[in-house]
């Protein structure tokens, strides 16, 4: 049951493996940009449809609400385990795409909520399809491969923040871009080819997802990976938000330096992601965790002093910018924990039910967010979601001091 190793090949590396790499996190980077394109137009949007802040926060939670929904019929179905993963990759880009462009033609709230949740899941295929391809060409040194990968989410839920600093008031070029950008992706991706070492074929088993979930090494690493979805996404998702209002009244184009530096913090968590990978690989994926999480709650919770005490908006982008390198950093090793301790058969299966749970969560703490602030303002909001490390790292010290959890303590993978 554990390790998901080659069934039919030699333990050597693959040739082309690196090519490989570069076409799946290149897919996946251009996939994943319509991700965050309506928090980025918030301001925009806002003025367009005259949203409320209750409304606005649902045009931002429609996203992880229908990749949940994506990802729960996707495992339901072992859909990951029984579809070549580049196929489906190809058809979320496609179909992501499609949702995104009908942003355009959107009347109102109602249409644009929609149109953001079929977003997410198709989205819900590509991301967990995307780490199993690349597991197929990769065992050893598996850690720093999938952090190339999330590297590449990482940069591209980034992307509509930059393409919005550039853009301005023209939203529409944020939301054309990101569009074709996602069908890129997925045509790139379905170019890579299989890699030698595969997994086994699934059979239907609509109930393997939970089977998978109920073992305890399992349980725990999902556990740690709620901690980590806790903060990560209401962090990504208002960010922009947050230092907007840092910098309003200091300057007339306060709109673009949030955005550029909502690019900055998000995007500067794909080399967190890339020394994540190496870092797990060296020392033990548990142990890599384990600082990320404390790296990134103990980010949340100098923010929240610095706030308190007036710190200047340059000293809180600097702190920005540590947190949003650290907040990521870990995201792949739990990934690759799950590829490592799973049932090798229901890799995609298992990705795809932990990623499902992860969503989930993000959904109350990004919903969390604007009431935590209208109630207690950030300081607060900052100290409640370093709450989700600490849970993580009670949860992965646990982790590592089970028998099967060896192989990714000692840093051998």
């Amino acid at each position: 049951m554990l390790s998901a190793m080659p069934v039919n090949s030699p333990p050597h590396v693959a040739p082309g493996r690196w090519s490989a790499l570069a076409g799946l996190a290149t897919g996946l980077f251009f996939t994943m940009a319509p991700w965050f394109t309506a928090a980025a137009l918030l301001p925009q949007l806002r003025e367009l449809w005259t949203l409320t802040d209750v409304a606005s926060a649902w045009l931002t939670l429609a996203v992880q609400l229908g990749f949940v929904l994506g990802a729960v019929l996707s495992a339901a179905l072992n859909l990951a385990d029984r579809v070549t993963p580049q196929r489906l990759i190809l058809a979320g880009g496609i179909l992501a795409a499609a949702s995104n462009l009908g942003l355009l033609f959107a009347s109102g709230l109602l249409s644009a909520t929609l149109l953001r949740a079929l977003t997410g899941a198709a989205l819900a295929l590509v991301y967990p399809s995307a780490l199993k391809a690349m597991s197929a060409w990769f065992v050893t040194g598996r850690g720093v491969a999938l952090g190339v990968m999330v590297g590449g989410l990482t940069l591209g839920s980034a992307l509509p923040h930059l393409i919005n600093g550039f853009g301005g008031a023209n939203w529409r070029v944020v939301i054309v871009t990101t569009s074709v950008l996602a069908a890129l992706g997925g045509l790139i991706a379905a170019r890579v080819g299989e890699g030698p070492y595969q997994f086994p074929t699934a059979t239907f088993q609509p109930a393997q997802a939970w089977r998978i979930l109920s073992g305890r090494g399992m349980r725990l690493a999902t556990l740690g990976y709620l901690g980590h979805m806790w903060e990560l996404y209401a962090m990504w998702a208002w960010f922009a938000v947050f230092f907007s209002q840092v910098l309003s009244g200091q300057a007339d184009s306060a709109h673009h330096e949030a955005a550029f530096a909502t690019f900055a913090v998000i995007g500067i968590g794909a080399l967190g992601c890339a020394l994540g990978g190496v870092l797990g690989d060296r020392w033990g994926r548990t142990r890599l965790v384990i600082l990320a999480l404390g790296c990134s709650g103990g980010c949340a919770l100098v923010l929240a002093g610095l706030l308190l005490w007036g710190a200047s908006p340059t000293v809180i982008l600097v702190v920005s910018l540590v947190w949003g390198f650290w907040i990521i950093a870990d995201s792949a090793q739990f990934s690759a924990i799950t590829s490592e301790i799973s049932d090798s058969a229901y890799v995609g299966t298992a990705l795809t039910a932990q990623l499902g749970l992860g969503y989930t969560l993000t959904a109350v703490s990004i919903a969390l967010v604007p009431i935590l602030v209208r109630v207690s303002g950030w300081p607060a909001t900052f100290a409640v979601l370093a709450l989700g490390p600490v849970v993580g790292i009670l949860a992965i010290r646990l982790l590592s001091r089970l028998p099967e959890a060896a192989r990714i303590v000692s840093g051998r993978g």
